[in-house]
C-alpha cells in the first residue's frame, strides 16, 4: 500500500470487469493495466513498486504508464484535501478500467461526473418495521408493507415516543395467531397512538443594554428611568458603571466564565 495521500484511486462509473477489457492495448501495456486494475484503492502503483512486482524494468513501466494515460485509462494529478486546520495538496493517480476521452477526464476533474449511486438511506421508522420480525416473527412485514406503515411510525416518533416504546406497543400481548401482520400492526399503531407532548418553550436570555440619554453611559434597562441613569437623575451610583453592570445576572456571567475556561489557550492553538 502507498503512503497516505498517494496510490491508486479508481475512477467512478466503470463497466463490470471482463476478460477483454485491455485487448486494444499492446501486450505489455495490457498486462500492466490488468495488474493495476486488480489492485485495491490505495495500492502503491509507483514505477519502482510496479517494476518490483512485474517482469519489466522501470523505463518500460514508465513508458507503459504514459501510454495508458494516452489511451484514457490513467490520469495523474493533485487534489486539495480540506481539514479543520489546513488545506493540503496531495498526489492522486486515477485509474479507469473503461477507457475515457479527454472531455470525460476534464469533467471528472471539475467534479461534474456523478459518483456511483448509493443505496437509499432508510428512515428510523422503516428500519424499525423491517426488523419487527426479529422480535415477533408473527409480525414479519414485506418491504411494501414497511413503506405503507412508515408514516404511522413516524407520527409516533414525532410525538416523542422512543423506538423501544413503539416496539413494546406493537409486540406486547400478541394473540395466539396473527392472520394478517400488516393489518394488525396498522391497527395497533392507530389505536395506541400517544398524545402530542407539549414541551415548555425555553426561556430566551437577551443580552441588551440601553444608553443614558444624557451621558450616553450603558446601563441595564431596569436602571433607566425616563431614559436617564441614576447619576444623571441625581441619585448616587451604588457601584462603578460599565458594560458588565448592564448584563443581567440570571447565570449568564457564570456561563460565560465556563465557556472561557474551556477554550484552548491561544499559544496552544494550531497554526493556520
Amino acid at each position: 500500500m502507498a503512503n497516505p495521500g498517494y496510490g491508486k484511486r479508481s475512477a467512478p462509473d466503470q463497466r463490470p470487469r471482463t476478460g477483454h477489457d485491455f485487448a486494444h492495448l499492446l501486450p505489455r501495456d495490457a498486462a500492466v493495466a490488468s495488474y493495476i486494475d486488480g489492485l485495491c484503492d490505495g495500492a502503491d502503483i509507483s514505477v519502482k513498486t510496479l517494476a518490483k512486482a512485474l517482469p519489466y524494468g522501470q523505463c518500460a513501466i514508465r513508458t507503459t504508464l504514459n501510454r495508458l494515460q494516452e489511451a484514457g485509462h490513467l490520469r495523474r494529478g493533485s487534489e486539495c484535501v480540506v481539514t479543520e486546520e489546513v488545506l493540503l495538496w496531495v498526489t492522486r493517480t486515477f485509474f479507469s478500467r473503461t477507457a475515457r476521452d479527454d472531455a470525460w477526464w476534464a469533467a471528472f476533474t471539475r467534479g461534474d461526473v456523478p459518483p456511483k449511486p448509493q443505496r437509499p438511506v432508510r428512515s428510523r421508522s422503516f428500519t424499525l418495521l423491517a426488523a419487527l420480525g426479529r422480535t415477533a416473527p408473527a409480525l414479519s412485514l414485506s418491504e411494501a408493507h414497511c413503506v405503507a406503515l412508515e408514516p404511522q411510525v413516524s407520527r409516533w416518533l414525532e410525538r416523542g415516543a422512543t423506538e423501544a416504546e413503539v416496539l413494546h406497543a406493537l409486540t406486547e400481548g400478541l394473540p395466539a395467531r396473527v392472520h394478517h401482520s400488516a393489518a394488525f400492526v396498522r391497527r395497533r399503531l392507530l389505536d395506541k397512538l400517544p398524545p402530542e407532548r407539549v414541551l415548555p418553550s425555553p426561556r430566551q436570555v437577551v443580552l441588551r443594554t440601553l444608553e443614558c440619554g444624557e451621558c450616553r453611559s450603558p446601563g441595564s434597562p431596569e436602571s433607566m428611568v425616563g431614559g436617564l441613569c441614576a447619576p444623571c437623575r441625581g441619585n448616587p451610583s451604588p457601584a462603578p458603571r460599565g458594560p458588565r453592570d448592564a448584563v443581567p445576572e440570571q447565570g449568564v456571567r457564570a456561563r460565560v466564565s465556563e465557556i472561557r475556561a474551556g477554550l484552548t489557550p491561544r499559544d496552544e492553538r494550531p497554526g493556520r
